[in-house]
């Protein structure tokens, strides 16, 4: 294969006018030559960045020099080391601010397709039948993980591999958290890729216990006092959706992101067969700039919806990666940049019927580093539609923390933890994710997961 080595070997991926009508897979990932062509482009650096940017340290240069040999074992093996979930991270991290934002091939021309090169090996070895390696002696110890998310699969998975007995609590009736309910199959499939990734930790000897609310069904002090575990993980996430209390929200046809996407990802609301299907709008307006915004905006136009995205910063401030925008906007997706929802106008029995918005222009940086929005007096003007997706972030359900004696939270309702252990003020708890940061990505949620394992052993190897 005759290649330019500045540039990514392209990947391929659906026709735009052809995948805004469906819900299969957008990007159609690396082949054998392909794959093995975009791992020579590697320098194999003596001092690797790209690892240094990936929140859970796979060995980088490592795995893809295998991929080189084509190797797949060799290279899921040394995957595997780090990560529980790689068909996942290859699919929806963001490595274009993490390992491929480091790699050195970037300064001159492209950097590696990293993410690709994981998914391709991932997938690869699910297709052969490799599973990774669990335990070879059982330590006798009990661990509760609370949520089944990436942050706990994580944590979950790398404790079974130091030899402990875990078992998960998710509340809902399938394992997998947001990678379940958030995230769209367009991007990341269920049963292809999250099943089987789950199957992978089972396999290290994790059990799953569903529809189990920790909170109402058991609490984290039962867990510990009546039910032997000698520590717990929470790995809950953040599912309470945020929203702007502007007049008119609460008009039929607004929905929080977390509930559209959880309606049609998990429940197959998007099906005119299901019991509770999910409103198919003819012209839907989304209120965020993140990847859940582009997530619910996406999937409101697979469902028929003319859609525009509100957002109140410049597309150069927009959240989401940069590859879920492009993907967007070549699908057809509207950007309204630089504007803010003010108000929502319903008809006469109460049914969403436009928005009203105002323009803005960007001033002095706020605590976050960016300019701060500032609204153009007078530039008031309205949209017509029929749907409001407000896709403004989610915070921790405050359940756990306030069934659970002696667990600290701070003002976000957020369970604070340290940050290199996940140790809470609780003895014996540990947290981490969404839990304890807020809405954030699923590498970072795995990271903490990690984090919070290796704090959970060094914790009952010391004698509690």
């Amino acid at each position: 294969m005759a290649m330019d080595m500045m540039k990514k070997v392209p990947v391929r991926e659906q026709d735009p006018q052809v995948r805004a009508h469906n819900f299969e897979e957008v990007c159609l990932g690396y082949n054998k030559e392909e794959a093995e062509a975009e791992a020579l482009r590697c320098l194999s650096c003596k001092n690797p960045r790209c690892v240094e940017g990936c929140p859970v340290s796979i060995n980088i240069p490592g795995f893809i020099n295998k991929v080189k040999e084509g190797d797949v074992a060799g290279a899921y093996a040394v995957i595997s080391e780090s990560s529980a979930l790689p068909a996942i991270c290859g699919r929806v991290c963001p490595q274009e601010s993490q390992c491929e934002g480091k790699c050195v091939r970037g300064i001159k021309g492209e950097s590696v397709s990293i993410g690709k090169l994981e998914r391709y090996v991932a997938d690869t070895a699910r297709e052969m039948g490799i599973k990774p390696q669990g335990a070879s002696e059982k330590k006798g110890k009990k661990v509760a993980v609370i949520g089944s998310g990436p942050s706990g699969l994580t944590c979950a998975g790398d404790l079974a591999k130091m030899g402990y007995d875990v078992k998960i609590f998710e509340a809902l009736h399938k394992a997998g958290g947001v990678l379940v309910y958030g995230i769209p199959e367009f991007r990341l499939p269920k049963k292809a890729v999250v099943q089987k990734e789950i199957e992978n930790v089972q396999a290290l000897g994790v059990e799953i216990e569903t529809d189990c609310v920790i909170g109402k069904s058991t609490t984290i002090d039962a867990l510990m006092e009546e039910e032997g575990y000698d520590a717990v993980f929470v790995g809950s996430g953040a599912g309470l959706p945020k929203f702007m209390n502007i007049p008119g929200e609460q008009a039929l046809g607004v929905f929080s992101a977390n509930e559209y996407l959880t309606r049609s990802n998990l429940m197959g609301a998007f099906s005119e067969k299901s019991r509770t299907p999910i409103m198919r709008a003819k012209k839907a307006v989304i209120v965020g700039g993140g990847n859940v915004a582009m997530d619910a905006a996406r999937t409101a136009l697979r469902l028929g919806a003319e859609v525009h995205v509100v957002y109140r910063r410049s597309e150069a401030e927009l959240p989401a990666r940069a590859e879920e925008v492009h993907h967007a906007k070549e699908e057809g997706i509207i950007f309204d940049l630089l504007t803010n929802p003010v108000e929502i106008h319903a008809d006469e029995k109460g049914w969403v019927k436009g928005i009203t918005c105002i323009r803005m222009e960007l001033g002095e940086p706020d605590a976050s580093g960016r300019r701060r929005p500032v609204e153009v007096p007078g530039s008031e003007f309205d949209i017509e539609c029929d749907c409001v997706i407000m896709s403004l972030g989610t915070s921790p359900n405050p359940l756990i923390s306030s069934t659970t004696k002696g667990l600290e939270t701070n003002r976000r309702r957020c369970i604070v933890a340290d940050e290199g252990t996940g140790q809470t003020s609780k003895k014996g708890v540990f947290a981490g994710g969404d839990a304890v940061t807020g809405a954030a990505t699923v590498i970072l949620a795995m990271g903490a997961g990690k984090a919070a394992a290796k704090g959970i052993d060094e914790y009952l190897s010391s004698g509690n």
